[in-house]
């Protein structure tokens, strides 16, 4: 109880000391804030209790066009619990993050959980393809990781080609991505990418984990050459530990795959791949990126600049101090950091809004009791991050 009173303080006090640049200082006289959305304040556009669900988790953000975004949420039917009823959801703007739609329900199968959005914007096809999991609404990740729950994790995908108006039914593909030795499984959560460069380009990625029969677990891809109707088991990190995890591309074609740490290290773990993602080279620990146990966002924001965004909760123990951090030479140093809210903060997904600012969709609250009060959305200028 101590421990709860301390840290509330600290974000009392965090918001009475934030920057006029930060996420909860409102400036109404701000001409940044006239001109882009989010930058204001912490800007919920998924809230616990709104539209029938007692918590919104999971965030990930896509953009489809010059004015349209998509950002995409579980919704928690009955608690901020990761089991039970839990429905894909979605919230579509049409001018570029200043106005959102109302809530479309993806993907809702009665009782059961369905989750981890992890959308792609296929250029070449002009489609969405989301990739998504099952399970049944009465299993935990306990059972499920022993064998004795009623059902497993499944693997599905689904695509829109209206810019996420409508969306095909779920397609099943766990037999394609997952062995049978494993048992939990999670597509990102956040974004996939589509591969620019190379030899590999035009193929779709998206970033998952699993734990294996014997409780290890692991970070690894699966990809789609053939823009989402089928895919492939991709390579598997070589280091155990590992889970939750988003791929970028790097300048010389190489894809590096950032990953949440289930370890003891307090930092992120780094690998990458020279052939497409099809095997891994485990490269260590980033020191840089301290963190606790929390999935975290990597994205790719130019080639002409070089420029890598990285976002998360950035302190060593707690969930909280979001910030954005940027690279220019594909994540070797990340010189530059933006610190864009204080207090709680959880996960969190990179988007580009326009050619000098970056959009960000992430998990906040105002109190340790609160913590999961909403899902954000906010602008950060890329001169902001020094």
């Amino acid at each position: 109880m101590k421990y709860d009173y301390l840290i509330f303080l600290l974000v009392l006090l965090s918001a009475c000391t934030e920057s006029p640049g930060g996420s909860i200082i409102v400036d109404d006289d701000d001409p940044v804030a006239e001109e882009f959305p989010g930058t204001q304040g912490i800007n919920y556009l998924f809230e616990q209790g709104i539209g029938g669900y007692a918590c919104y988790r999971i965030p990930a953000l896509l953009r489809v066009d010059d004015q349209t975004l998509l950002a995409f949420a579980e919704g928690r039917r009955n608690s901020c619990s990761d089991t039970g009823n839990i429905d894909l959801v979605l919230r579509r703007s049409e001018d570029n993050g200043f106005t959102w739609g109302e809530t479309i329900v993806v993907w809702d199968d009665a009782e059961n959980t369905c989750g981890n959005p992890a959308p792609i914007w296929d250029a070449v096809a002009q489609k969405v393809v989301l990739l998504a999991t099952w399970n049944d609404g009465r299993d935990d990740i306990g059972p499920i990781n022993d064998g004795t729950s009623i059902d497993t994790r499944r693997v599905y995908h689904l695509s829109s080609t209206d810019k996420g108006k409508s969306w095909t039914s779920p397609t099943e593909i766990t037999e394609d991505v997952k062995l049978p030795n494993w048992r939990w499984y999670a597509t990102g959560p956040g974004s996939g990418i589509q591969i620019k460069n190379g030899t590999y380009a035009d193929r779709l990625m998206v970033g998952c984990d699993y734990i294996d029969s014997e409780r290890q677990g692991y970070s690894h891809v699966i990809y789609s050459d053939d823009h989402g109707e089928n895919w492939v088991l991709g390579g598997v990190s070589p280091e155990a530990q590992t889970n939750e995890c988003e791929v970028a591309e790097l300048s010389n074609g190489d894809l590096m795959l950032n990953m949440r740490n289930s370890g003891n290290e307090k930092r992120r773990k780094v690998a990458k791949s020279s052939d497409g993602g099809d095997t891994w080279e485990y490269l260590g620990l980033d020191n840089t990126l301290i963190s606790p146990k929390v999935q975290s966002s990597l994205h790719r924001f130019d080639f002409e600049d070089n420029i890598l965004l990285f976002s998360n909760p950035a302190d060593q123990m707690e969930r909280m101090n979001m910030t954005i951090r940027l690279s220019t030479d594909d994540g070797s140093t990340w010189p530059r950091s933006y610190l864009l809210h204080r207090g709680f903060a959880a996960y969190s997904d990179l988007e580009n809004y326009n050619t000098e600012r970056v959009a960000i969709l992430y998990e906040t609250g105002p109190t340790p009791q609160d913590r999961y009060q909403g899902i954000s959305f906010e602008t950060v200028g890329l001169d902001e991050i020094k």
